[in-house]
C-alpha cells in the first residue's frame, strides 16, 4: 500500500498552552510545589519585615517633638479634647522610609502578579478578598508617597501585615507538606492558626492602643503590651486603661472580635483532639528508632484478646522496654479504653485506629521500623473465610510496606494458609485445633498439655491450696519449654559424645529437667526424642522443659543441703511435691544437684522390699547405656507396625492388617497440607459406604453395632465436614500408631459432607460419617455413642458469633451438659471445644456442689494474684475434657521470643512429621508396672529399653472433699440395703406391673408423676417412719437419702428411655451400661515431675 506523494508528515505539539508565558509564571508561583514554597516562604519573610519596620518606627518616634505633620504647627492640647494630628502624622525618617517603600512595591508587584496568575474570570471577587484589601491598605499609601512627598510622614497600619503573614504561614505549611510528601496533621495545623490567631490579635491590639494613646495617656509598646496581656487574661488591674475614645473603641472591638474568633478556633482544636484520641494520633519516628516496638493488627479488639496478648508478650524479661502499637479499623471500645489508661499499659501501648491496607497508617504506626507485626483473625466473624481473607489482604499489605518486618499471622481456615506461606510464623487454628482434639482421644489432656507449655507461668499457682493435686498440678504447670547451645550449657555439656537417651535421663536425674529434642547446627529441623542412636555434639541446640531456663538458675551442690532436709523416711509416702528447691526471687531458680552415682540395681530405690519372709529378687532396670547397644536397641523401620512385634496375630488379624498399607494420602483436601505417612487401604471406599446409618449394595449394615468393631468408637460433632476434619484424622491414623489399636472414627455432621472432603477421607480405614445433631437422642444412638469411648464436641462456626460474645458456646455447652448431668453414657469421656476459655466453669457444672464453689473462689483468688493461668484448676480443663483454641493465641505471641514452638507444637500434635524425630504416645501404669515405684526409675526403664522420653503424668484421683453429690452417691449404698428388704414384704404381682408400665413409659418428665417415682417416695416414707426422730443431723441425713432415690429413680428412668429408643431403632440394648458413674473423680495432667515422684495406679505416661 503506497502513500500519495502529496501527503506529508506532519508533526504535532503537544502541552502547548503550557508554554505561554502566563502558564509559565503560573508553573513557577502556584503549580511547582517547591518554587511555590519559596515564593511563600519569601512573602512571609516580607510580611515579618514590614511589622519589625512598623516597631523600629515606634520606638524612634516621639510625639512630644512634633506630630511629623507638614505645615502644621506644634500644639498642646489639653486633656480630655484629642489632638488628631498625632494620630493622623508620625514622624518617620528618610531611611526607614526607603525601606518601608521598598518592601512595600516588592509586595505590591508580587500581589498583583498572583492576582493575575489566579484570575478565574470574576474580578470582583479577586478584589474583595481580605488578604487583597489588605495588601493594598500597607502598599499603596506608601507608593503614593514617592510621588508626593507631604505624606510621608503619613501614618500607614503597617502592623495590619501580621494577617497577612498569618495567611502566607498556612500556605507555607501545605506547601511544606506537599513538598517532602509528607501528610499533614491536622491537630498541627489546627494548633499552629490557633496560637498564629491570638498572636495576631495581641499584636494588633498592642500596636493599636499604642498609636491611638499618641494622643492620649501617650503609652510606650511595652506599657501596651502588659495592657492587653492583663486584659485579655481577664485579670484587669486597672493601673494602665486607654484615655481616649478611639483607644476604648478599640479595645471593645478586640475584645469582641476575640470572643467570636476564639471560641471557634478552640472548638475546632477540641473536635480535632477527640479525634485524635478516637484515631490515636502517630507514633513519633523519633520514638521509633530510639526504641523498639511491635504492630498488633486485628479486625476489633476485644478486652480478652488484649488481656492476653500484652500478659504473655510482658512476661518475659526482655521485652519489658518494648512498645506495643496496636492498629485497628473500629473505635476503642470502653473497656479497652479503660484498660489502657491504667499507668502500666498507658506508658507502653498506643492504639491508632486505621488500616493495615492504608500505607498512610501503616507509616502512621512506623510498620518499617518495627520488630515485628502480628496479624490476627477475627474468629468470631460468622464467615470464617472472609475473616481469613481479610487477614490475607493484611498480611499482603504489610510485607510490600515493610518487607523486611517479621511477620506472625494466625489463620482460621487451613485451605487459606499457603497464601501466607511467606510469613515467618503462621498458626492456623484448625489444624492445631483438630489435631489437639484428636490426640486428646489417644493421650489424655494432650490439650492441656500444651496449653500449659505455650504459657508463661512462674509455677506460683495453687501453693496456698489445703489439696495437694493443686500444689503438685500448680507446680508443675510452670514448666516450659526452652533452649540452650550444649556447648554453653551446664546441664548438658557434660553429656558431649553421649547418646540422646543417656543425656535425657540423667540430665533429669541430675537437674530434673527434661531433655525432649535437639538440632544439629547445619540443620534447620528439630528432632524430638531422636533416640539412643543419637549422638550430641557440642554444636547442638538443646530443647528442654523446665522450670525456667538455664540462664536464671543458681546451683548447689546437694551435699551442702542435705542439712536442711528431713529424714529420709519421710519421702516414702504415696506422693510427694518436686524436689526442686525453688527460691521465687527476681526470677531465680535454685536446682539441688541430685546424687548422679550409680545406684545397685537391687537397693531400696528400684526395686521394692521383700515381703516378710520371702527373700524373692524383685524385677530391677538395666542402666542407660552412653552409646546405643545395637543388640539392646530395636531398629526403627518405617514401615514396620509396632504391634506386629508385640504378639503374633491370629488369622482374622493377619487378615484385617493385610489390607492396610502405609503411604502418604493420595488426596490432601487443601492445597498446603503436610504429608504424612498414614495407615491407608489398598483400595479406597465407595462413597457410599462411608455413611454409617444407611446400607449400600456393599454392606448392609446399618448401626455402629453390626459393623462389630473390636475398639471404641471415637464420635466427633461438628457442623460441617471442613478440611479442618482432616486434620483430626490424620493423627489417629498415623504410621506410628500400632494397627490393633485404630479406633473407628464417626463423624456426626449437622450438614453433608461435599464430595471433595469423600474424596479424601476414602482412603483411611475405619472412618465414617452421620448426617446428625449432637441434641438428638436417636442420631447419637444410631452414630454408635454406647460403643464410644470418646466423643469429640466441636464448637459451631454458626454461634461463634452472638450479640452477647460469651453467649456463643451457649448451645454447645447446654447440649454437653445434658449428656454430663443425665448420666446416660456414664462411660463416654466428653471433650468439648469453646469459643471462650472463661465460659469453661459452666462445663460439668453443678449448682450445690461444694467443691466446684471452693475451685471458683480458688480461681478468683489466682486471677487477683495476677495469674495468667488463673482457669487452670477448672476439673474439665485439667483433666483435658475442655479446650479453646483462643488458649493457643499464647503460642504466637511466644514465637516472638522462642521461635521454635510452632513447630514443637506441630511435631507434638503430628502435624508435622520429620525423619529421625519422634511422636507423642501413652502408656498406662498397671498393677505389674508398680514396682517402679517411681518416676525417675520409670525414666530409666524406658530410657534403657526402648528408647522413650517420659514428659509427664496424666493422674485420676477420687474426690476426697465431702460435696453435697459426694454424699448422695454414698448414701445410696445404705438405701438400696433398706429398700431390697423392703422389696421382700411386698407383693410379686405388684412388682410385675410397676415393671410393665415403667416399661412402656417414655417419658421422663417429672411432671408426670410415673409409678417408679411414686415407688421410690413410698420407700422413703417407709423409711422415714421406721427411723425415730432423733436430732437435727438424723433429719439432714434422712433428707438427703429421700433425694438420692429421688435421683435414682431419674436416672433409671433416663436409662429407660435410652433403651426404648434403641428398641424402637432396632438396636440391640446388650452392652448398655446405665449406672456406672464415673463423676467423683479429678484428673490432671503433671508435667516434668520431679525424678522422686511416686507413680499410681492407672496413671498415664
Amino acid at each position: 500500500f503506497l502513500f500519495p506523494t502529496s501527503f506529508f508528515r506532519v508533526q504535532v505539539e503537544f502541552y502547548v498552552n503550557e508554554n505561554t508565558f502566563k502558564e509559565r509564571l503560573k508553573l513557577f508561583f502556584i503549580k511547582n510545589q517547591r518554587s511555590s514554597l519559596r515564593i511563600r516562604l519569601f512573602n512571609f519573610s516580607l510580611k515579618l519585615l514590614s511589622c519589625l519596620l512598623y516597631i523600629i518606627r515606634v520606638l524612634l518616634d516621639d510625639p512630644t517633638q512634633g506630630n511629623g505633620c507638614w505645615d502644621c504647627s506644634n500644639q498642646n492640647h489639653t486633656i480630655p479634647k484629642i489632638d488628631w494630628s498625632t494620630i493622623i502624622w508620625v514622624n518617620r525618617s528618610l531611611p526607614l522610609w526607603g525601606l518601608q517603600v521598598t518592601v512595600a512595591l516588592i509586595s505590591f508587584f508580587e500581589t498583583m502578579l498572583l492576582t493575575y496568575l489566579s484570575y478565574k474570570g470574576n474580578i470582583w471577587e479577586q478584589i474583595l478578598w481580605i488578604p487583597f484589601i489588605l495588601e493594598m491598605i500597607n502598599t499603596l499609601p506608601f507608593i503614593i508617597t514617592i510621588f508626593w512627598a507631604p505624606l510621608r510622614n503619613l501614618f500607614i497600619p503597617v502592623f495590619l501585615n501580621c494577617w497577612l503573614a498569618k495567611h502566607a504561614l498556612e500556605n507555607m505549611i501545605n506547601d511544606l507538606h506537599r513538598a517532602i510528601q509528607r501528610t499533614q496533621s491536622a491537630m498541627f495545623n489546627q494548633v499552629l492558626i490557633l496560637i498564629s490567631t491570638l498572636l495576631c490579635l495581641i499584636f494588633t491590639c498592642i500596636c493599636g492602643i499604642q498609636h491611638l494613646e499618641r494622643a492620649g495617656n501617650k503609652l510606650t509598646l511595652f506599657d501596651s503590651l502588659y495592657f492587653c496581656i492583663v486584659t485579655f487574661s481577664t485579670v484587669g488591674f486597672g493601673d494602665v486603661t486607654p484615655r481616649i475614645w478611639p483607644s476604648k473603641l478599640l479595645v471593645v472591638i478586640m475584645i469582641c472580635v476575640a470572643l467570636v474568633v476564639l471560641p471557634i478556633q478552640f472548638e475546632q482544636l477540641a473536635y480535632l483532639w477527640m479525634e485524635r484520641q478516637k484515631s490515636g494520633g502517630n507514633y513519633s519516628r523519633h520514638r521509633a528508632q530510639t526504641e523498639k516496638h511491635v504492630v498488633l493488627c486485628v479486625s476489633s479488639i476485644k478486652i480478652d484478646l488484649l488481656m492476653d496478648f500484652l500478659n504473655e508478650f510482658y512476661a518475659h524479661p526482655r521485652l519489658q522496654d518494648y512498645y506495643v502499637v496496636i492498629l485497628c479499623p473500629t473505635e476503642m471500645d470502653v473497656q479497652v479504653r479503660r484498660v489502657l489508661q491504667i499507668p502500666m499499659w498507658a506508658q507502653r501501648v498506643i492504639y491508632l485506629q486505621g488500616s493495615a491496607l492504608k500505607d498512610q497508617d501503616l507509616l502512621r504506626a512506623k510498620m518499617d521500623d518495627a520488630e515485628a507485626c502480628f496479624i490476627l483473625s477475627s474468629r468470631c466473624e460468622v464467615d470464617r473465610t472472609a475473616a481469613d481473607h481479610q487477614t490475607i489482604l493484611r498480611a499482603w499489605a504489610v510485607k510490600d510496606f515493610a518487607p523486611n518486618c517479621p511477620l506472625y499471622v494466625q489463620i482460621l481456615k487451613p485451605e487459606n494458609k499457603f497464601h501466607v506461606k511467606f510469613a515467618d510464623h503462621v498458626v492456623c487454628e484448625e489444624e492445631f485445633k483438630y489435631a489437639m482434639l484428636a490426640l486428646n482421644c489417644i493421650c489424655p489432656a494432650t490439650s492441656t498439655l500444651i496449653t500449659l507449655l505455650v504459657h508463661t507461668s512462674r509455677g506460683q499457682e495453687g501453693q496456698q491450696s489445703p489439696e495437694l493435686w493443686q500444689k503438685m498440678y500448680g507446680k508443675c504447670s510452670g514448666n516450659e519449654v526452652y533452649h540452650i547451645k550444649m556447648e554453653e550449657s551446664t546441664f548438658f555439656a557434660e553429656y558431649e559424645g553421649k547418646s540422646f537417651t543417656y543425656a535425657s535421663f540423667h540430665a533429669h536425674k541430675k537437674y530434673g529437667v527434661c531433655l525432649v529434642g535437639v538440632r544439629r547446627e547445619d540443620n534447620k529441623n528439630i528432632l524430638l526424642n531422636p533416640g539412643p542412636r543419637y549422638i550430641m555434639s557440642c554444636t547442638d541446640t538443646c530443647f528442654y522443659v523446665n522450670i525456667t531456663k538455664e540462664e536464671n538458675s543458681a546451683f548447689k551442690n546437694q551435699e551442702e543441703q542435705n542439712k536442711l532436709k528431713l529424714s529420709n523416711a519421710v519421702y516414702h509416702g504415696p506422693s510427694r511435691l518436686p524436689v526442686h528447691s525453688i527460691i521465687a526471687s527476681m526470677g531465680t531458680v535454685a536446682i539441688d544437684l541430685q546424687d548422679t552415682g550409680c545406684r545397685p540395681s537391687s537397693g531400696p530405690n528400684l526395686t521394692l522390699p521383700a515381703d516378710g519372709a520371702k527373700e524373692k529378687r524383685r524385677p530391677s532396670i538395666a542402666p542407660v547405656l552412653e552409646i546405643a547397644d545395637a543388640s539392646s536397641i530395636q531398629p526403627c523401620d518405617l514401615l514396620s507396625d509396632h504391634s506386629e512385634d508385640e504378639a503374633t496375630p491370629s488369622d482374622e488379624e493377619n487378615s484385617t492388617s493385610q489390607e492396610y498399607v502405609k503411604g502418604y494420602p493420595p488426596n490432601s483436601p487443601y492445597i498446603g497440607s503436610s504429608p504424612t505417612f498414614c495407615h491407608l487401604l489398598q483400595k479406597k471406599v465407595p462413597f457410599c459406604c462411608l455413611r454409617l446409618d444407611k446400607g449400600c449394595q456393599h454392606n448392609h449394615y446399618e448401626d455402629a453395632k453390626a459393623y462389630g468393631f473390636k475398639n471404641k468408637l471415637i464420635i466427633v460433632s461438628a457442623e460441617t465436614a471442613g478440611n479442618g476434619l482432616y486434620n483430626f484424622i490424620v493423627p489417629l491414623r498415623a504410621y506410628y500408631r500400632p494397627k490393633k489399636e485404630l479406633s473407628p472414627i464417626v463423624l456426626l455432621l449437622d450438614n453433608p459432607p461435599d464430595m471433595h472432603f469423600l474424596e479424601a477421607i476414602c482412603w483411611f480405614p475405619m472412618v465414617y460419617y452421620m448426617v446428625g445433631s449432637i441434641d438428638n437422642l436417636d442420631d447419637l444412638l444410631k452414630c454408635g455413642v454406647t460403643f464410644a469411648a470418646n466423643m469429640v464436641v466441636v464448637d459451631k462456626e454458626s454461634t461463634m458469633s452472638a450479640e452477647e460474645d460469651y453467649m456463643a458456646d451457649a448451645k454447645t455447652i447446654v447440649n454437653v451438659q445434658t449428656l454430663f448431668r443425665s448420666r446416660l453414657f456414664s462411660s463416654l469421656s466428653i471433650i468439648t471445644e469453646l469459643t471462650h476459655p472463661a465460659n469453661m466453669r459452666f462445663m460439668q457444672f453443678r449448682a450445690k456442689d461444694c467443691y466446684s464453689l471452693a475451685l471458683s473462689k480458688l480461681e478468683k483468688k489466682e486471677r487477683e494474684k495476677g495469674s495468667n493461668l488463673a482457669f487452670m484448676f477448672r476439673l474439665p480443663f485439667a483433666a483435658g475434657r475442655v479446650f479453646s483454641i483462643s488458649m493457643l493465641d499464647t503460642l504466637l505471641y511466644q514465637s516472638f521470643v522462642k521461635d521454635y514452638m510452632i513447630s514443637i507444637t506441630r511435631l507434638l500434635l503430628g502435624l508435622d512429621s520429620t525423619p529421625g524425630s519422634g511422636f507423642l504416645c501413652a502408656m498406662k501404669i498397671t498393677e505389674e508396672d508398680l514396682w517402679i515405684r517411681t518416676y525417675g526409675r520409670l525414666y530409666q526403664k524406658l530410657c534403657s529399653s526402648t528408647g522413650d522420653i517420659p514428659i509427664g503424668i496424666y493422674r485420676t484421683e477420687s474426690q476426697k472433699l465431702k460435696t453435697s453429690e459426694s454424699r448422695e452417691t454414698a448414701s445410696q449404698s445404705q438405701i438400696s440395703i433398706s429398700v431390697e428388704e423392703w422389696e421382700d414384704t411386698k407383693d410379686i404381682k405388684e412388682q410385675v406391673n410397676f415393671r410393665s408400665n415403667h416399661r412402656n413409659s417414655t417419658s421422663s418428665d417429672q411432671s408426670d408423676h410415673p409409678l417408679l417415682r411414686r415407688k421410690s417416695m413410698q420407700w422413703a416414707r417407709c423409711l422415714s417412719r421406721k427411723v425415730p426422730k432423733h436430732s437435727g443431723k438424723t433429719a439432714e441425713r434422712i433428707s438427703q437419702q429421700r433425694m438420692s432415690l429421688c435421683r435414682r429413680s431419674e436416672r433409671q428412668e433416663l436409662a429407660e428411655l435410652v433403651k426404648n429408643r434403641m428398641k424402637h431403632l432396632g438396636l440391640s440394648t446388650a452392652g448398655y451400661d446405665e449406672m456406672n458413674d464415673h463423676q467423683n473423680t479429678l484428673s490432671y495432667i503433671l508435667i516434668n515431675p520431679s525424678p522422686d515422684t511416686r507413680l499410681e495406679l492407672n496413671d498415664v505416661v
